[in-house]
């Protein structure tokens, strides 16, 4: 239904594909009063068309009439003689909704497709065509006197347009079910909204400044974020991985721990900086930095590790990888540290190996990082036999205690190693039977 302001009267649209235009005037009814009058509406006039009306909006000079069929249609008629004047096609779903700019020079329509487009009422011609939402548009309204308009949806969410510019401004959240209706005040200070969790919303325009530029880098954090919790990550068309790689993905897990590695390498390099300046360097000098405090006053570069330790053996790598170049320089430097002292000698060539492996092309370009390499290769090495030696030094005493438990007659490996030649002897006659 639309109120027409050229006459006194409205006009309304129905599903029996007829629309009516109705009339205010004053009638008697002597239930009501025997001396006054009460307001009553007179039909004065009826439209026929060929498909159900499902809304209509007079144009603010009241020159046109919009009507949006269920055909997917909008016609426009003009409002005096009814005369057929233009008829825009383009969705591919019925117009849900429909407004007209105060100037009357520029239409929007809405529609289930989930497209707004914008049009010139000059000659129908589609300026734009927006995907708006991710569910139907139920209403859409210009603000009085601008080219700027809102939207809302069934995806919850109201949404503010530039329609000369083509350009999503912002994005209003609060409603937790289908958005279905919107008013706009005549000043353009205040917008109510209706939605299917029984509640209205005002919404005020305030006086901050708003910058679609940091709109818009929030809807991508946002995505993204959104992206990772659903582990989904988007693929490059064209780029194809030909090798079997390990398996992994990018969740917000190791973005966090990514994220907690470079705040501790951040902080290493201001302790170690003002600890040079002191005359420490890497010597175990207190720091009064509240997080090594709370470690127990350890040194920066312990902090890392312990940093390191706390990522879980599963996301590790995804977590380095996410590491800028110049911050995995200084995390070569501080497994160098590290393998020195013999802190976490696998968990460091482990950090090490990988690291060398995504890097190896800047690495070995890079003629700063010649003395750290070499002086990690001989570390490693030299913490990697060590390793290997504790290794079959611990093989070599569980085999003499085996061999001790054995001779003393006990029972803990005879059984199990007694049915093992029993199987071997097994199979040793079946094959010889085969062939035979």
């Amino acid at each position: 239904m639309e109120r027409c302001k050229r006459w006194r009267g409205f006009v309304s649209g129905s599903g029996d594909s007829t629309v009516k235009f109705w009339e205010f005037e004053l009638v008697s009814d002597a239930q009501h009063s025997q001396v006054s009058k009460r307001l009553g509406v007179t039909h004065v006039q009826t439209l026929k068309l060929k498909e159900e009306v499902l809304c209509v909006k007079y144009s603010p000079n009241q020159r046109l009439l919009a009507l949006s069929l269920l055909d997917c249609t909008v016609k426009v008629f003009f409002a005096d003689t009814l005369k057929f004047f233009l008829s825009l096609y383009g969705h591919k779903l019925p117009v849900m909704t429909l407004d007209i700019s105060s100037d009357s020079s520029l239409i929007i329509t809405g529609s289930a497709d989930k497209n707004i487009k914008i049009w010139g009422l000059d000659y129908g011609d589609c300026h734009k065509s927006i995907f708006g939402h991710d569910d139907s548009i139920m209403s859409v309204q210009f603000v009085p006197k601008t080219h700027y308009f809102f939207s809302v949806s069934k995806d919850k969410t109201l949404k503010y347009w530039d329609a000369d510019k083509f350009e999503h401004i912002t994005t209003l959240q609060g409603h937790h079910a289908e958005v279905w209706c919107l008013a706009i005040s005549p000043d353009g200070d205040y917008l109510a909204t209706g939605s299917h969790d029984r509640s209205l919303r005002l919404w005020e325009r305030t006086d901050e400044p708003l910058f679609v530029e940091e709109e818009r880098e929030q809807e991508r954090e946002k995505e993204y974020e959104e992206s990772l919790a659903q582990n989904t990550e988007r693929v490059i068309p064209g780029e194809v991985d030909g090798e079997a790689v390990k398996a992994g993905k990018k969740t917000m897990e190791t973005v966090k721990a990514a994220e907690r590695l470079m705040e501790a390498i951040d902080l290493y390099k201001e302790e170690t900086t003002k600890m040079e300046e002191e005359g420490g360097g890497h010597g175990k000098v207190p720091s009064s930095h509240p997080i090594l405090v709370a470690y127990g006053n350890i040194t920066p570069a312990r902090y890392v590790l312990e940093v390191v330790k706390k990522i879980r053996s599963s996301e590790l790598e995804e977590a380095l990888i996410v590491l800028p170049f110049s911050v995995a320089t200084e995390m070569l430097t501080l497994l160098n540290y590290w393998l020195q002292r013999g802190w976490e000698v696998e968990l460091s060539c482990r950090c090490l190996s990988f690291l060398l492996r995504i890097h190896h092309n800047q690495i070995v370009s890079n003629q700063v990082l010649v003395p750290v390499i070499d002086s990690l290769r001989q570390h490693a090495k030299t913490r990697v036999h060590g390793l290997r030696d504790t290794i079959g030094f611990n093989l070599a005493g569980l085999r003499f205690i085996q061999n001790e438990m054995e001779a003393k007659q006990e029972t803990f490996f005879a059984d199990a190693t007694e049915k093992v030649k029993k199987i071997r002897k097994k199979q040793k006659s079946v094959i010889v039977q085969a062939v035979k």
